[in-house]
């Protein structure tokens, strides 16, 4: 990167590194490369968001495995979102 002359942040795109969800030691899901890093954060909010709510349900529910799996699986996706943007970034 030229430090004299900046990529904007509306130009950084996602760069595809980031893996979630394993099955026998390898990967099931992969962010997608190319994707403006503005619009993959707003997604990852959007998973965490979620993923809070249901870890609050998950917390005051004795039948709380659903929410408790569905929190987990979202704060996966949502952290494999904002770690590929920490890539992009530092690229």
């Amino acid at each position: 990167m030229n430090n004299a002359n900046p990529p904007q942040l509306s130009d950084l795109k996602t760069i595809g590194l980031s893996t979630f969800l394993y099955c026998s030691e390898r990967p099931l899901f992969q962010v997608s490369p190319g994707l403006p890093i503005g619009d993959a954060l707003a997604q990852a909010s959007d998973l965490l968001s979620l993923a809070k709510a249901f870890a609050e349900d998950a917390a005051y529910s004795k039948d709380s495995d659903r929410h408790a799996w569905a929190a987990h699986y979202l704060t996966a996706m949502g952290k494999a979102v904002v770690d590929d943007v920490v890539q992009a970034l530092a690229a």
